[in-house]
């Protein structure tokens, strides 16, 4: 099980009632941040949520809308008595970036490991996930990432019994251990089935369409990308700012297969009302959502699959 919560859904700067873009994942009581704008330690406590788990804090570009909240968020980890490292990973120019902003949060009780990206895709991992990172189109260097949560196939139990394997290690093997006894090694791919499909999330923001996006939404069970415009008038400026239409964020969501469901985000400050345009993605994607800020979900595994 993945848990998401959306923190923030703005995009440029934040608003009375809307926080710079922002998500937290969180599993097996680990979290990862992406993004972390102006306010963000602010939209953790409001949404209810710790970040004492925080292990990793993904940065898909260096805009400030995107990073600047880093030093009061780093503040408010050592001040809740964090002594454990922190990774923050990000495209190249990050370490400077993170340094840089750091000066006004020195002597934090807690190390800080910076990871540059470079350009293309890079598989990273967060307990049993896999996490990749893909470049998208901005006017810097910019990524999205994509979670992968494997899942294994089914247990055989008369198999294992026609195996003679003892039932003391059937939880083992479930797991993927591979186990000696008694001279006999018995190894996962003797009892159990095809892998099943497991859970995919796949995070985008501050991007034209182009086709790594629409290859890493595949498969989601969510998708959350930019819809920066509402209004189809609003091409040319998307074009300008290399941002997205909430059409074209749907196109892809419909077009990438196997996505379950659309959440669109990083909404411009001139569109007070996102709910206002909704049918017009949802005439391309009907499971598409405008969320606001705090929205949460959980990702589960699909008994049926």
């Amino acid at each position: 099980m993945l848990d998401i919560c959306l923190l923030g859904t703005g995009g440029t700067l934040p608003l009375a009632n809307r926080w710079l873009t922002s998500l937290m994942v969180r599993y097996k009581g680990h979290a990862v941040l992406i993004d972390c704008g102006e306010g963000t330690q602010i939209a953790v406590q409001r949404a209810g949520l710790s970040l004492k788990p925080v292990d990793k804090i993904l940065l898909t570009h260096l805009h400030a809308d995107h990073c600047s909240g880093l030093p009061g968020l780093l503040l408010s980890m050592g001040n809740q008595g964090r002594t454990e490292p922190v990774s923050v990973i990000g495209p190249i120019g990050t370490e400077r970036v993170v340094r840089s902003l750091c000066t006004i949060a020195p002597n934090l009780p807690f190390p800080i490991s910076v990871t540059e990206l470079d350009p293309g895709e890079e598989l990273m991992y967060f307990e049993d996930c896999d996490i990749r990172a893909f470049s998208v189109h901005h006017g810097i260097p910019c990524f999205g990432y994509s979670f992968t949560l494997p899942r294994a196939g089914r247990f055989d139990a008369e198999r294992a019994r026609e195996l003679n394997i003892p039932l003391r290690l059937w939880s083992r093997l479930q797991k993927g251990e591979t186990v000696e006894q008694d001279g006999q090694t018995f190894t996962p791919d003797m009892v159990l089935g095809p892998p099943r499909r497991g859970l995919k999330l796949t995070y985008c923001t501050d991007t034209r369409p182009v086709p790594a996006l629409q290859r890493a939404a595949a498969d989601s069970d969510l998708f959350i990308c930019e819809g920066m415009y509402g209004e189809e008038e609003n091409l040319p400026k998307a074009l300008e700012n290399r941002h997205m239409l909430f059409s074209e964020a749907a196109r892809l969501a419909a077009n990438a297969g196997g996505v379950r469901e659309l959440w669109l985000t990083h909404f411009s400050p001139s569109m007070p009302n996102p709910k206002a345009f909704r049918d017009v993605a949802r005439a391309i994607f009907p499971n598409t959502h405008i969320p606001r800020d705090g929205r949460t979900c959980e990702l589960r595994f699909r008994e049926e699959e």
